[in-house]
């Protein structure tokens, strides 16, 4: 699934929501070379009937062509509530990108262009979505809904984001999903984009992930990293001055000296994630940016039909 070079460099993020139907597209298009063939039903205009559904919208004229029962579906229809929740803190804006590269290639960006790739897959599908937005504020809230209207209003919002924050704001992630979750009254999918960059104690991070799951919702972290720097740490052996972006905190470092302590920290804090996401029954998927989105949109499938 490769979106079109002509197209990688968006001009004002105009064509943000073209961008993000050319991947879902693209990635129906392949369902049936993967474990999904079948899937793409749940894109038509009718579905499958399942037994003890009320029989009152099966279209008998086509179980007439096909010998199989399916139900017809309205624009008022909603099987899922989705609501997808951004961090929009200053280490959300790296890297810092050059002329040439595209926008998803920031972590920021990817997060924007992830969420219009699933909120156009849930259009598809006639599901609700909705919206948060935070950092040092709750910056942003709009209750699930599946208008047209309101689609093109969460894209506006996702498109503002892409802007670089005038200052440094700083992650309050436990607070602002504690607030999230007091919203969340009817049970949803909650999806959850974040570089995971937190000054305060996971022990309380993970409270606040559990309150997220309150009223049997269904949650997913999306750990978004630059693989490149934030992984490997990859940089040439010339003295760098590295520069916190939420506390302006600097220090100065040969990076081949502190490459293979700094490695084993991040792999082991990745795993000590997972291993506690894990058991709190919260999906964890690290992302990395420029990666398509394949990993996003198989891990929103399969989630949706384990949801139930």
């Amino acid at each position: 699934m490769k979106i079109e070079s002509e197209i990688e460099k968006v001009s004002s993020f105009q064509h943000l929501e073209m961008l993000a139907n050319q991947v879902v597209e693209g990635f129906i298009s392949g369902m049936h070379k993967s474990p999904f063939h079948g899937f793409s039903a749940e894109f038509a205009e009718h579905k499958v009937y399942n037994a003890g559904e009320s029989t009152k919208h099966i279209d008998w004229k086509l179980f007439a062509k096909t010998d199989r029962l399916y139900t017809k579906r309205f624009e008022e229809e909603t099987n899922l509530r989705c609501h997808i929740i951004v961090d929009n803190s200053s280490s959300m804006h790296y890297p810092e990108l050059k002329s040439n590269q595209p926008f998803y290639e920031k972590k920021i960006g990817f997060s924007v262009l992830a969420s219009a790739v699933l909120m156009n897959i849930l259009k598809k599908q006639r599901d609700a979505v909705g919206l948060s937005v935070f950092s040092d504020s709750y910056e942003y809230y709009a209750p699930e809904k599946g208008s047209d209207r309101h689609h093109r209003m969460l894209l506006n919002k996702l498109e503002q984001l892409l802007e670089q924050p005038k200052g440094k704001k700083s992650t309050d992630t436990i607070t602002y999903l504690h607030q999230i979750a007091e919203k969340m009254h009817r049970r949803s999918m909650i999806i959850l984009f974040t570089d995971m960059f937190q000054a305060e104690e996971d022990e309380k991070l993970f409270n606040a992930l559990q309150h997220l799951k309150h009223n049997k919702h269904k949650v997913v972290l999306f750990h978004v990293v630059d693989d490149q720097t934030e992984l490997k740490f990859d940089f040439d052996n010339t003295p760098r001055k590295f520069i916190d972006l939420e506390s302006g905190e600097e220090v100065s470092i040969f990076a081949d000296n502190v490459k293979a302590e700094y490695e084993k920290r991040v792999e082991g804090y990745f795993k000590n994630l997972a291993l506690t996401c894990a058991k709190n029954h919260i999906k964890y998927v690290p992302v990395n940016v420029g990666d398509n989105f394949e990993k996003i949109l198989t891990t929103y499938l399969v989630e949706k039909q384990n949801f139930g």
